[in-house]
């Protein structure tokens, strides 16, 4: 015996306050599910607004709209004879909920709201709406008058239910609540529940799409049941890139999954399930009937008059269930070249701009950023030559040609869209300024290379003249506070010189109504972290596709574009000392990042994991280290370096108000405006924890500390 039933589920590049481009993205979804057969049809968490509304969500407006988008999708016939799961922001009471609104034949048959809210991280869902914190309890919502008209109906239930057709029966959890230690699928399981949908905006990072995707199997192998699991894709006009990832899974496994990276705006993937699989994997497992039998949580049922399945479709010979599958996981070095790509195309497309301009000094840094343009070109053409009409669309748009036109390469798209610059001084090396100019060559960027001693020379002279005072590099005599000047003005300089080309190259090469390029930051997540680079330099940028990637995963990414993409050049950049090139180069001293920053870049990753994800202060980090460094850092040593660590943290706090906006990658982005909620003035020395890490090291080392064993206040 079998009874069938096909769901589907989808990725939506939708974008926040796109109004008729999401409603459109939407109607899309619907109609591809239907074709496919479907008889259920998942969306996106806020699909109608765009999941990142942000400040937006608090006004009257949005919450206006998404009813106007909203009535005009379900009034349309061809998205009936399918169950609607469509996210967006409602109203309640004067109370502002982020709900799953479902529908069927154009009437909408409940709204449930989130219950339990993502806030924390890059999360701050609790500033807009308010968790719906009555369980299995629902109340009447009076319907605005404008969909009153479109439905018939006047009131319709709110609150925490689940939809039973004649054949089954269908709940809903929104996102965050898969991840919390009671999620409701577990009660709604027990109570019989046998398909719950999931709408989720979940943003990539990197090593993390495993989390998610095992909790969404071992929820169904614990409790068994159909999972529909549905998530935005793309950039929502922030600094996250929602990876997709739309999933189906049955009694634990997998049986259809969709792309983390990819440019179409639409994706909607379909499984066929069976519904007495589900029923027999309940029924076997007697502990699980023993816990259903005697919850007390018993759910509103909405009742459909409906089979959700038709009679004709159980016995079909030639419909067959979904195969399970493995799950497909994209390597960190892939995950690297793929989501900022996809991120910086949307950001291109979207802000309608006429290129990206890229200060290419011949570092590891400024490599991978013209990497990642090289692969988002990649993807690009790709598209095009797969037929996605909406990529060549903008593509001839942002590149201005006509209708007859599609790139046959990427190194034709990047000759077009990407500008690159080696802005040197009598600092930099030769290795360098070839570097940059063979990468530049092999992606095709238009390239541009000057000097610009005179301008720095310029500008130190109006200072000797003004103070008649000259400054002089520290390796001629120089103080401290001379050389760091002198360092500074030349990143300043750069960061000048970037916005003068990325506004007038495109008037240079006669692009028609050209605008302005986007200048690109390239600074990762660890010298932000450090706070090792000059506030107002060349960091300073319109976006940044690597400010939240570690040193240490550049690295790798360079390495596997090496080959990947045929680059032996890449080679070079990987082999070639880390330095910012802005002290003089003498036959006994090169400058070196590690050396002037005095520590690895492999322990500022632990210095920023530490902190930010698993919440270290400076003793507790030193704690941790003491134990996982020893014995090949003395218990000094490690005291040295974490205390090094946060003073430099601490005193270049400030640089994270200014930050250029990047890709958060990685848990531990310093990044101060959205992210990092730290004060940036706070006492560097930490004077407290130091003094308790001075104890234990003098312990360590066999000191007596039975005189400051306790720390009196009077």
């Amino acid at each position: 015996m079998s009874h069938l039933l096909t769901v589907a589920t989808c990725n939506l590049n939708q974008w926040a306050l796109d109004f008729e481009g999401n409603r459109d993205r939407i109607l899309e979804s619907i109609k591809l599910a239907k074709a496919k057969g479907a008889r259920l049809r998942v969306g996106p968490e806020l699909e109608i607004t765009g999941y990142g509304c942000l400040d937006h969500f608090l006004e009257n407006d949005v919450y206006l709209h998404a009813w106007e988008m909203y009535g005009q999708i379900i009034r349309t016939r061809e998205t009936h004879e399918i169950l609607l799961d469509i996210g967006m922001p409602v109203l309640h009471k004067n109370v502002r909920y982020n709900c799953r609104l479902l529908s069927l034949n154009g009437r909408i048959l409940f709204i449930r709201p989130k219950m339990w809210l993502a806030n924390d991280g890059n999360y701050r869902e609790m500033r807009f709406f308010t968790p719906w914190m009555k369980t299995c309890r629902v109340e009447q919502f009076l319907l605005p008058p404008m969909i009153q008209k479109i439905t018939g109906q006047k009131f319709v239930e709110f609150g925490d239910a689940v939809v039973r057709t004649l054949d089954t029966c269908i709940g809903a959890e929104t996102c965050e609540e898969l991840f919390t230690p009671q999620s409701p699928h577990i009660a709604m399981s027990l109570d019989g529940v046998e398909i719950i949908t999931n709408s989720s905006g979940s943003h990539h990072e990197l090593r993390k799409l495993n989390r998610r995707l095992e909790l969404i199997t071992s929820a169904t192998r614990r409790c068994g049941g159909v999972y529909v699991y549905a998530n935005q894709r793309g950039c929502d006009g922030d600094r996250l890139y929602y990876d997709g990832c739309a999933l189906i899974a049955v009694n634990g496994n997998v049986v259809a999954q969709g792309s983390q990276f990819c440019l179409k705006d639409v994706e909607v993937i379909t499984a066929t399930v069976d519904l007495e699989e589900v029923r027999s994997y309940r029924a076997s497992v007697m502990s699980r009937g023993l816990q259903a039998s005697v919850s007390d949580l018993r759910y509103e049922r909405i009742d459909v008059d409906e089979e959700l399945a038709p009679v004709t479709s159980r016995f079909n010979p030639q419909i067959t269930p979904s195969s399970s599958r493995s799950i497909f996981y994209h390597t960190p070095e892939e995950e690297i070249a793929l989501g900022p790509a996809c991120w910086l195309w949307d950001y291109l497309r979207r802000c309608n701009g006429t290129g990206f301009f890229l200060p290419l000094s011949g570092g590891i840094d400024s490599c991978a950023t013209a990497v990642i343009v090289h692969s988002m070109c990649r993807l690009v053409v790709k598209e095009c030559q797969e037929g996605n009409l909406q990529v060549l669309a903008d593509a001839r748009r942002l590149c201005r040609k006509d209708r007859d036109w599609a790139p046959a390469t990427p190194q034709e798209l990047a000759s077009l869209v990407f500008h690159t610059c080696f802005m040197g001084t009598e600092n930099s090396s030769k290795e360098t300024r070839a570097r940059s100019r063979e990468l530049a060559n092999v992606i095709s960027s238009y390239h541009v290379d000057f000097n610009m001693d005179s301008l720095v020379s310029s500008v130190v002279s109006l200072f000797e003249v003004t103070t008649g005072k000259k400054p002089i590099f520290k390796i001629f005599g120089g103080s401290q506070t001379e050389n760091l000047a002198l360092q500074n003005i030349q990143a300043r300089l750069r960061m000048v010189l970037a916005y003068l080309f990325a506004q007038l190259l495109p008037w240079v090469r006669r692009i028609p109504n050209g605008g302005s390029l986007l200048v690109l930051g390239s600074a990762n997540v660890d010298e932000c972290l450090r706070g090792y680079l000059t506030k107002y330099d060349c960091s300073s940028a319109d976006i940044n596709p690597i400010g939240g990637i570690s040193k240490t995963d550049l690295k790798r990414f360079i390495a596997y574009a090496a080959k990947t993409y045929e680059m032996p050049i890449l080679d070079k950049f990987l082999n070639a000392t880390p330095t910012a090139e802005l002290e003089p180069i003498t036959k006994d001293y090169v400058q070196s990042d590690e050396i002037d920053m005095g520590m690895t870049y492999e322990e500022l990753s632990i210095f920023g994991y530490l902190r930010k994800v698993e919440k270290c202060g400076p003793y507790s980090m030193f704690l941790k280290l003491l134990h996982e460094w020893s014995p090949k850092l003395t218990p000094r040593q490690v005291a040295e370096k974490v205390k090094r660590f946060f003073f430099f943290y601490a005193i270049n706090r400030h640089k994270q108000t200014v930050i250029t906006p990047s890709y958060h990658a990685e848990q531990y982005s310093p990044d101060d405006n959205r992210f990092d909620l730290r004060p940036f003035l706070i006492n560097p020395r930490f004077a407290w924890a130091s003094k308790k890490i001075d104890r234990i090291v003098d312990q360590c080392e066999g000191k007596d500390i039975s005189d400051i064993e306790v720390m009196s206040i009077d």
